[in-house]
C-alpha cells in the first residue's frame, strides 16, 4: 500500500490537473457555472422538505427540517455522485489508458477529489442555514474532520472497486443508480432513526452511511462527539474495504487497457 500511494505523490502534479479538468468539463459552457454546485443541492433540499415536512410531517429531532434535511444531504450527495462518477472514470479516460502507463487509480481519485470541492462549496448553504435558524457552532464541530476522512476512506474503497468492475461489466454503472437510490431510502438521510421500529435499527448498524449521517447531525446538532465505538468500528471496516478493494483493482489493472 505505501508504494501506491508514494506512485501517487509522485504523479501528484497530474493528479491535480486531472481534477481541475474534472470540474472545469462540468461546467464549460454553463451561463451559472459553478453556482450550480450550491443551487442543485438547495433546490433539492427544497423539494424534499415540501414533501416530507409540509405533506408527511417527518419529525427532525425538533430542528427545523430544512437544515435537519441538508446535513444529511451534504454526505450523502458526497458519496452518490463520488460513485456515479468514480465508476465511468476508467470508461471515459480510455484513450489515456490505451497511451500512457501510469496508475489507473488517478482517474478514480481525481473524479472524487473533484465532488470533495462540490462538497465544501455546497457546505456554504448549511453555514448560512445556522446562521439563520441561530444553531450555534462550538469547537465540537471539529469532530467532523475524523466522520468526514473516514468517510472518504469508504468513497475510494467503493470507488476503486466499482471503477475496475465496470470495465468488465459494463451494466455496473446502469445498476448503481438503482443500488444507489434504494440505498438512500435505507439510510436516514430524509427522517431520523429514531422512527424506525426497534426491531429494525440493526439495519442501520450495518450501513456505514447511516453511522456517517447519523455522526454530522450528533455532531451539529447536539454539538457533543459521535459515539466513538460506532466511528471505530466505521473506522476498521472502511480502511478494510479500501485496502481489499485497492489490492484487487491492482491485480485487474494490468488487464485494463485490453478491455477499456
Amino acid at each position: 500500500m505505501l508504494v501506491y500511494l508514494k506512485q501517487i505523490y509522485q504523479y501528484r502534479e497530474l493528479l491535480w490537473n486531472l481534477t481541475a479538468r474534472e470540474i472545469k468539463a462540468r461546467y464549460k459552457q454553463s451561463v451559472l457555472g459553478y453556482f450550480w454546485v450550491i443551487l442543485n443541492p438547495f433546490f433539492q433540499m427544497l423539494v424534499m422538505a415540501l414533501i416530507f415536512s409540509v405533506v408527511m410531517k417527518v419529525p427532525s429531532w425538533g430542528i427545523p427540517y430544512p437544515v435537519f434535511l441538508y446535513v444529511g444531504l451534504l454526505p450523502w450527495n458526497l458519496l452518490a455522485k463520488s460513485l456515479e462518477s468514480a465508476t465511468n472514470s476508467l470508461v471515459n479516460n480510455a484513450s489515456l489508458i490505451k497511451q500512457i502507463a501510469l496508475p489507473r487509480e488517478l482517474f478514480v481519485i481525481s473524479t472524487i477529489l473533484a465532488k470533495i470541492v462540490d462538497f465544501f462549496l455546497a457546505s456554504s448553504i448549511l453555514v448560512l442555514f445556522m446562521v439563520f435558524y441561530q444553531i450555534p457552532i462550538n469547537l465540537t464541530i471539529f469532530w467532523l474532520i475524523p466522520v468526514f476522512l473516514t468517510q472518504l476512506i469508504f468513497t475510494f474503497g467503493l470507488g476503486l472497486l466499482l471503477a475496475a468492475a465496470n470495465l468488465f461489466y459494463r451494466d455496473i454503472q446502469y445498476l448503481l443508480g438503482l443500488i444507489i437510490t434504494l440505498w438512500m431510502y435505507l439510510t436516514p438521510v430524509i427522517y431520523p432513526v429514531e422512527i424506525v421500529p426497534e426491531s429494525y435499527r440493526f439495519i442501520f448498524k450495518l450501513n456505514p452511511m447511516a453511522v456517517f449521517v447519523n455522526a454530522y447531525r450528533q455532531i451539529v446538532f447536539n454539538q457533543t462527539p459521535p459515539n466513538f465505538n460506532s466511528l471505530g468500528i466505521a473506522i476498521l471496516v472502511c480502511v478494510i474495504i479500501l485496502l481489499v478493494s485497492y489490492k484487487i483493482f491492482k491485480k485487474l489493472e494490468g488487464l485494463f487497457a485490453d478491455v477499456v
